[in-house]
């Protein structure tokens, strides 16, 4: 069994007191923050690692048992933290690595002093009185279209989640992203990521979260963000003036400038 440096590929560059660690989304790897966390390695550590399953983490640790929920990846990101002594650091979670940050913030008190969820949403799926933005329907169609055609779906939906179309080399870097993802561990942490229902989760954490989102997004709206800090005891949003799902690539100097307001 590696240890969990090597199962994720943990990477710690910088200086300074505080760490300031970074988790990537579905289907994407630490590579998705070389535009933003370089910026903070003059200030804080910098720990950037791999979900297992994902970029240069250790396949053969994939348990299919333990990341059948998101509380499996959490786990990891607290045996990181506590492998590196990790105290009153700072979180940034893309997409469905904010709920992972969430959980993780609630099993290691102490150990995360603040958030930064970029793109969070605590449930997918609409349900009485919540908007996620998809029908239960359309969450089996696009799980189902993944199952059957793991290439083909790479290819038509990386481009629409990261929108921007006036810049295909983006929509082009993150359709790669994903099909060099393993399908079936893809598969499977699509199920995780879609079906996953945090909403009663926010309410336990118990440090400030700054919530980044994009002004459109078909993935988190707006609605959905905002529906994020309200149940957050200490949360704000600020709406960053780009589009899409992945600002850390598409807009990152704007990401940099609003985490340091918040961090510093």
């Amino acid at each position: 069994m590696a240890n969990v440096t090597e199962r994720n590929n943990v990477h710690v560059r910088g200086a300074g007191d505080r760490a300031m660690v970074f988790a990537h989304g579905f289907g994407c790897d630490q590579n998705m923050w070389r535009f933003v966390a370089p910026a903070f390695e003059r200030d804080f550590r910098t720990v950037l690692f791999d979900h297992v399953g994902a970029g240069g983490s250790d396949l053969s640790a994939y348990d299919w048992a333990k990341y059948s929920t998101l509380s499996g990846y959490a786990d990891d990101v607290v045996e990181i933290g506590a492998e590196l002594g990790l105290k009153d650091c700072v979180f940034v979670g893309h997409s469905v690595s904010s709920m992972i940050g969430v959980l993780a913030a609630r099993q290691a008190p102490g150990m995360f002093g603040k958030l930064v969820l970029i793109g969070p949403s605590a449930r997918y799926i609409d349900d009485e009185g919540y908007v996620g933005g998809f029908s239960a329907e359309q969450i089996d169609e696009l799980l189902a279209l993944l199952e059957s055609n793991h290439m083909g779906w790479s290819t038509q939906m990386a481009p629409m989640i990261m929108g921007n179309p006036d810049r295909p080399e983006l929509g082009q870097e993150l359709t790669n992203s994903f099909c060099r993802t393993d399908p079936d561990i893809a598969k499977a942490f699509a199920r995780v990521t879609f079906t996953s229902d945090n909403r009663k989760d926010l309410a336990e954490v118990s440090v400030p979260v700054l919530v980044l989102q994009c002004k459109e997004d078909i993935i988190a709206s707006q609605e959905v963000g905002a529906f994020v800090v309200r149940n957050i005891p200490d949360g704000r949003m600020l709406v960053l003036n780009a589009t899409g799902h992945c600002p850390n690539l598409s807009a990152p100097d704007q990401v940099i400038a609003a985490m340091r307001a918040f961090v510093s």
